[in-house]
């Protein structure tokens, strides 16, 4: 891809144009909460590029009804939305498995498939950049990515087995993977609610501090009123313990996530699946977002499925990974769309802070290919949803079969041009922040 290079001040202006269509009402609702993501995003241009999806869909919006490898089919699946080499960890999935997997679906829509490996391809520009690794060690890396991903699409099209394919659990992960999985199985449902609650009168209730805040008796009847409307979205599989859904306790947050500045959040302690109290469950309501893609995909079909941010947000999460978590669900609280889930006691992220062997890099980069086919191939015909209503997998296979050689090439120079691109906008960035240039801080 070939990336028009305006001077630095064209693109400050670009960049805040983009900010102020992603975040102006937000952040004037809250702006000590954007001052504390923006002071994030400056600490390295990793940082930055993580928590500006909008800018990335902003400079990608000429693809939008076209590009390499994009049909009707391929431009309108599920796609994660904001896949970089940091949005993948551990989860317990339904069944009870502890699986590596792609998360935080915040982002998720349907758009083109390239969008996802083209945000992926410059993340790993980016983190290569910061552990030193040369151009053509980037190169090798994006082709270890294209490969793998190419891999598993193909075997998936071609009607490969599930044991042959199983995902990445304790019995099937190596390397920085495998190691997130064990990390994972040593943290304890007990070691969460310590660290967020304590016993009161024989009874589990939140602790004061750590960001919790407590509600005035208004808030409080509307986010139960919201909890009760959850229930009606969550699947019958997870009702069949009723009790376990007797609520304990409530409390405000603050102090989320880089993405969610600015959003309301609450946490809600449930009994759980026992009346034992270390099996106590806190889940977690907060508004959803608008996601990024969303602005540069004009699909009516598309914008028209959702009730809102919240039910978006799940039925993408529920399409892109199997058997997702089974406290997913979503409700309204004040007319805003909301995100429910669990705060799992099991979720350990991707951690590349210790992965600087180059051997090393290049399996968790094939096996991060591997999970994103995996992940596309997912949700399609086969999800139950009607979305999108035919094999993912054989459609992105059979386009990537008509340019076998430019697939590689194309996550190449896209991988580098952009992150060359991100890097200069985060000095940008910085530039602009520190001397009080974006409005509202």
């Amino acid at each position: 891809m070939s990336v028009p290079q305006p001077t630095a001040a064209e693109r400050g202006e670009h960049i805040l144009t983009v900010f102020d269509t992603a975040f102006g009402e937000l952040l004037a609702a809250d702006p000590a909460a954007f001052r504390v993501k923006f002071r994030k995003m400056a600490g390295s241009a990793f940082a930055f590029y993580r928590g500006t999806a909008c800018l990335f869909y902003a400079d990608l919006e000429r693809e939008a009804h076209g590009g390499p490898y994009l049909d009707e089919r391929t431009g309108r699946v599920w796609i994660h939305g904001d896949l970089h080499a940091e949005n993948f960890g551990t989860y317990m999935d339904a069944n009870g498995r502890l699986i590596f997997n792609v998360n935080d679906f915040d982002e998720a829509y349907v758009g083109p498939f390239t969008w996802d490996l083209k945000r992926l391809s410059a993340s790993l520009a980016l983190i290569g950049y910061t552990k030193a690794l040369s151009d053509e060690q980037i190169t090798h890396l994006v082709r270890i990515y294209a490969a793998s991903y190419r891999e598993r699409i193909h075997a998936l099209a071609t009607g490969a087995k599930n044991d042959e394919l199983p995902p990445f659990t304790l019995d099937t992960a190596e390397g920085a993977l495998l190691d997130a999985l064990r990390d994972a199985r040593a943290m304890t449902r007990f070691g969460l609610l310590d660290s967020m609650t304590e016993i009161r009168d024989f009874e589990r209730r939140f602790s004061a501090g750590g960001g919790a805040i407590e509600l005035d008796a208004a808030t409080r009847y509307k986010v139960l009123a919201a909890f009760d409307g959850y229930l009606e979205t969550l699947p019958e599989s997870s009702l069949t313990r009723p009790d376990s859904y007797r609520v304990k306790d409530v409390v405000g947050r603050r102090g989320i996530g880089i993405g969610s500045a600015g959003l309301p959040s609450y946490n809600i302690l449930l009994e759980g699946n026992s009346d034992a109290l270390e099996n106590d469950v806190v889940i977690y309501l907060k508004q959803a977002q608008t996601p990024a893609v969303s602005r540069h995909v004009t699909d009516a079909a598309v914008r028209g499925y959702f009730q809102h941010e919240g039910h978006r947000t799940v039925i993408s999460q529920r399409a892109l990974q199997a058997h997702a978590d089974p406290w997913l669900g979503w409700t309204e609280l004040d007319g805003a769309g909301q995100l429910v889930a669990e705060v799992s006691p099991y979720a350990v992220d991707l951690d590349w802070s210790d992965i600087d062997d180059p051997e090393d890099i290049a399996a968790t980069v094939a096996d991060l290919g591997r999970a994103t086919a995996t992940m596309h191939a997912a949700a399609d015909d086969s999800s139950g949803h009607s979305l999108v209503p035919f094999s993912t997998e054989r459609a992105i296979d059979a386009a990537i079969a008509a340019d076998e050689e430019g697939f590689a090439e194309l996550l190449v120079d896209f991988a580098h041009a952009y992150g060359a691109r991100a890097r200069a906008d985060h000095q940008i960035f910085v530039d602009l922040f520190r001397n009080g240039r974006i409005p509202g801080l």
